[in-house]
């Protein structure tokens, strides 16, 4: 098993609409259920939801000394909104589970496989 990043990709430069009470807690159903079945299949390792991109701060190696800084490191519409560690027998089979939590939470979802893991 290979271990791969599926980090989702919140924003578009445009405000979403705040959601309803019930639409969260109907969101957050479809994210347990989704879960549920990634454990139940050994495919989640760990999954997190992130604060907002604004109250980032970013730590960067200058010359003399570290520089920190206010907000998220690039400039960008769009920002990671959270993110799941998951053990799949290869990218298509992570690809499969980007698949089902696009639909679930909304956001384009980026796979990456993980450098040089060496599964225990």
């Amino acid at each position: 098993m290979t271990r791969y990043l599926l980090s989702v990709h919140t924003g578009n430069g445009e405000a979403r609409p705040p959601m309803t009470p019930e639409q969260m807690r109907a969101g957050f159903e479809q994210i347990e259920i989704l879960e549920a079945e990634m454990r139940a299949q050994d495919a989640l390792v760990f999954s997190g939801r992130l604060g907002e991109a604004n109250q980032a701060r970013v730590v960067a190696p200058g010359k003399t000394r570290v520089r920190m800084t206010d907000g998220p490191y690039a400039e960008t519409k769009e920002h990671l909104g959270g993110f799941y560690i998951i053990e799949a027998r290869d990218m298509d089979a992570a690809l499969g589970w980007a698949a089902k939590v696009t639909i679930v939470v909304g956001a384009p979802i980026e796979v990456r496989e993980f450098a040089d893991y060496a599964p225990r």
